[in-house]
């Protein structure tokens, strides 16, 4: 019976060897072969390889592999055989002799593989056409600094040849980047079609410090070549990384030295204003949307940039909010064009002047001006939150699902499915909360999935286990008076948390929530300015567990706080502790920036 499925086995993969065509085959040996040489099986993958080379013998994959599995199994006579015997039928195949070279290298004759090396160099005087197979092979024997002779031999002989990116690449892994830079810069000055390329590679190296070597060289380099060579692609890759950087005042110099040399597009200077704010510095972002508001000539860019405008002007707790709100409103009118404006006004209205009511009127308006299911989804997001804000849960949750149905797998929708999460949240329901998180962790938007996995933790860590009480739901209750601006009774609610005797009778004594507690006590005081108080909070984290996940979270906290209270001492202790202790932590770029600051190094 074995013998007659063997038969049959062998019946069928001879039909379907029978159906190939001579280059599937000779494809399928090749797979076979590789596969071997991969596996360590060299003796295999000879066999397999000497058969392609013999039917193909200028096919430098099939030489390349068949020389290296030679060397793999100590036949270098065999290897340097077939390289002699290649090179005296063809002397112009100069490439020949970095495999030559490279055969008495594995045998440690350095004196004869050198030879073989500037043999191969030279020749590229009289052939440079070989420079790029040549400076191939000496990167893939490692041998770089050679890869970058024989790349640059073949651009001095050939003025149409351009090795400049493979030359900054072998910089890249010598780690030079001063001469990485320099070459990845010379490519973009012969061709400035290579700027996205280059920008791709150079972000490799490229760190939001300033400090960081690679930064501090690109730098220099750039700045040296606007000078030497004054181009706007310099400008252009000078604000890409000072963006990178968050320094974004100084990108905005760029951008704007750019729009005045051109004034066709200020795209660019948007993109730095909303990148600015959305990382907190509102002095840059506001130099950018007032640059923005008075240079352009199209009323929708200027609408655009005053919509920032009011959002810093919320921010900052600006007491003109009000005013600029309704300023803009008489210059621009209530309709379509202003929308946006409109729902970040009610956002104003129902978080900053506690006026929910008009919110929602204001709301309600807008959603007459709106021609696109976009323009209705933010509005109602918008309507969800004051919603949510005055407890109507089931009536937000209602505004949240239509847009997750209207407009599925679009951020909004995204959006409204974390606030559904949420609300389920306050609300204590706290499975379907963490069936719509578990959903949202893997959103494609950044901020929006680094939000769903917080709260996710949060749920998971400290969720009730067989009906004993675990704080959660207090916690939650915590949240949701914090997020409708009760500070005063979210942390009442919080403290009676750590003092509920019986909650750490059922629990062993130990409340698992009770760091997450403290945290949001100390961040809600920092709200009302009662720094000793969160200090305080900040202190018993660490002195209950100081290898906690929260444990860097609460060392830059404090290290900030002190910053701000003047105490540069106390600030750089902590700063020290996130740079030493912490490695890994997201902190760790800023408060290696802002400790060097404090000890002056920038001075």
């Amino acid at each position: 019976m074995k013998n007659f499925f063997f038969l049959i086995f062998f019946t069928i993969s001879s039909f379907i060897v029978a159906q190939q065509t001579p280059q599937q085959a000779t494809q399928n040996e090749y797979l076979l072969a590789e596969n071997y040489y991969r596996e360590g099986e060299y003796e295999k993958a000879t066999q397999i390889f000497k058969k392609l080379y013999n039917k193909t013998p200028f096919n430098t994959t099939y030489l390349g592999r068949l020389i290296a599995c030679y060397q793999e199994t100590d036949k270098f006579k065999e290897a340097e055989n077939l390289l002699k015997t290649r090179i005296r039928s063809n002397a112009s195949q100069i490439y020949l002799y970095v495999y030559l070279g490279y055969n008495y290298e594995r045998q440690q004759l350095k004196e004869q593989a050198k030879i073989n090396y500037d043999l191969a160099l030279n020749s590229l005087d009289k052939t440079p056409a070989y420079g790029g197979i040549i400076g191939r092979l000496f990167k893939d024997y490692n041998l770089l600094d050679n890869a970058i002779l024989a790349y640059e031999k073949a651009m001095e002989k050939n003025k149409n040849a351009n090795y400049s990116f493979q030359i900054a690449q072998i910089y890249g892994e010598k780690g030079d980047f001063k001469q990485m830079f320099e070459s990845y810069i010379n490519l973009v000055d012969k061709n400035e079609q290579y700027f996205n390329l280059v920008q791709r590679y150079a972000s490799k190296y490229i760190t939001d410090d300033s400090e960081n070597e690679a930064n501090i060289l690109f730098r220099k380099t750039l700045l040296r070549k606007s000078i030497s060579q004054p181009k706007d692609v310099w400008n252009m890759l000078l604000s890409w990384l000072f963006a990178q950087q968050k320094d974004f005042r100084k990108a905005f110099i760029q951008e704007k030295a750019l729009y005045q040399r051109n004034s066709t597009d200020l795209s660019s200077i948007f993109t730095i204003g909303k990148i600015a704010f959305e990382n907190n510095n509102f002095e840059a972002s506001a130099e950018c949307f007032n640059f923005i508001k008075e240079t352009s000539k199209i009323k929708e860019e200027k609408i655009d940039a005053n919509l920032y405008l009011s959002k810093i002007a919320v921010a900052t707790k600006n007491p003109e909010a009000e005013t600029l709100f309704q300023s803009l409103f008489k210059e621009y009118g209530k309709n379509t064009s202003t929308i946006k404006i409109q729902v970040e006004y009610a956002d104003f209205l129902t978080f900053s002047a506690n006026k929910p009511e008009e919110a929602k009127e204001v709301l309600q308006e807008a959603i007459g001006y709106s021609s696109s299911k976009f323009d209705k989804a933010r509005i109602k997001l918008k309507l969800g939150d004051v919603l949510v804000f005055t407890g109507k849960f089931n009536k937000a949750l209602i505004y949240f699902s239509q847009i997750q149905t209207q407009l599925k797998n679009h951020e909004l929708a995204q959006e409204a499915r974390f606030k559904v999460a949420q609300t389920s949240y306050f609300k204590g329901d706290f499975t379907w909360a963490k069936a719509q998180l578990k959903v949202l962790k893997g959103s494609t938007t950044q901020l929006i999935a680094n939000d769903a996995v917080d709260l996710f933790l949060i749920i998971s860590d400290n969720e009730p286990l067989d009906s004993i009480p675990s704080g959660l739901k207090e916690y939650a209750q915590a949240e949701l008076l914090a997020y409708q601006n009760k500070d005063d009774e979210a942390i009442k609610v919080l403290n009676s948390v750590l003092e509920n005797e019986t909650l750490k009778e059922l629990n062993g004594g130990f409340v698992p929530i009770t760091n997450n507690v403290h945290f949001k006590i100390a961040k809600l005081h920092i709200k009302q300015k009662k720094y000793e108080e969160a200090i305080l909070n900040f202190a018993k984290i660490v002195a209950t567990d100081n290898q906690g996940f929260l444990t860097d979270d609460v060392y830059y906290e404090m290290a900030e706080l002190y910053n701000f209270l003047g105490n540069t001492e106390k600030a750089q202790e902590y700063y020290q502790k996130i740079i030493f202790e912490h490695p890994s932590s997201i902190y760790l770029v800023e408060a290696r920036k802002k400790y060097r600051k404090l000890r002056g190094d920038d001075l």
